[in-house]
């Protein structure tokens, strides 16, 4: 099964990039706006030679990484403190829907005005977007905590750290790591478009270097190479997953299938 589904992947994308080299040879879009795959690749092996691309993706992955370490400590330890503290809970609950929904895009005025163009505007951006993402998760875990079991702990004499350990955190690990895998994504997503609007150095504000100056080509191939670290970064985090529950029921059937 996992054979036949990687050849039908692998046959998708063959026919995309098919796609992609005829439409603009065919004159259906302008090549100006629109270079064929083969262009784009040829862009692409220059930007691979280039030093200062390598600057860029590591300024990009330096602030991705980064923001969401920060966004998972601390998304996973106002989650427990907040989950352990009922009263917090309550208190803190309309704050919370309060913040949540506002997009960390409009934050970028806030984020220019303390910081400029550095990495700490970044941060900001990422951290906000990220931390939301591994919080809800976390609240989503420890409400699906099984009431009988955390009532046996109470009543052999666990305490709170204790219950903590032993019944809520492998309760909620499966929605933590579903937490930690959305926001690797959603960080790398703001990271990127923190540096194509803020100017902050990393892929994006190459990206809007090669738009400026009217080199398509090497626009699109970096476009791509964001894609491929989207792509990256989601099977990794996949994979951490599932060595993290290896022992759960869920990534067991997985396997099993």
């Amino acid at each position: 099964m996992r054979g036949e589904n990687a050849a039908l992947g692998a046959a998708g994308l063959a026919g995309f990039l098919v796609l992609g080299e005829l439409i603009p040879r065919l004159g259906l879009v302008k090549q100006e706006y629109f270079p064929p795959i083969s262009r784009i690749v040829e862009a692409l092996g220059t930007e691979v030679g280039d030093s200062a691309f390598w600057t860029a993706l590591g300024d990009t992955l330096t602030g991705w990484a980064l923001g969401l370490a920060i966004a998972v400590v601390a998304g996973i330890a106002v989650g427990v403190l907040l989950s352990v503290v009922p009263y917090l809970r309550e208190a803190t609950a309309s704050t919370i829907e309060f913040l949540r929904p506002i997009p960390s895009v409009a934050l970028i005025p806030l984020a220019v005005l303390l910081y400029g163009t550095e990495l700490q505007s970044v941060l900001l951006l990422v951290v906000y977007a990220a931390f939301w993402q591994v919080l809800l998760q976390v609240l989503y875990g420890v409400r699906d905590v099984d009431p009988v079991a955390e009532e046996t702990a109470r009543s052999y004499g666990l305490g709170t750290w204790a219950r903590v350990r032993h019944v809520m955190w492998p309760s909620a690990l499966p929605y933590v790591m579903t937490g930690v895998r959305l926001a690797a994504a959603v960080a790398l997503i703001l990271a990127i478009t923190a540096e194509l609007v803020i100017g902050a150095p990393g892929l994006g504000a190459r990206i809007a270097v090669a738009q400026t100056s009217q080199a398509v080509p090497e626009m699109y191939a970096l476009v791509v190479v964001t894609g491929l670290l989207g792509l990256l970064i989601n099977i990794a985090a996949r994979t951490v997953e599932r060595r993290a529950l290896a022992w759960h029921q869920s990534v067991r059937g997985e396997v099993a299938v």
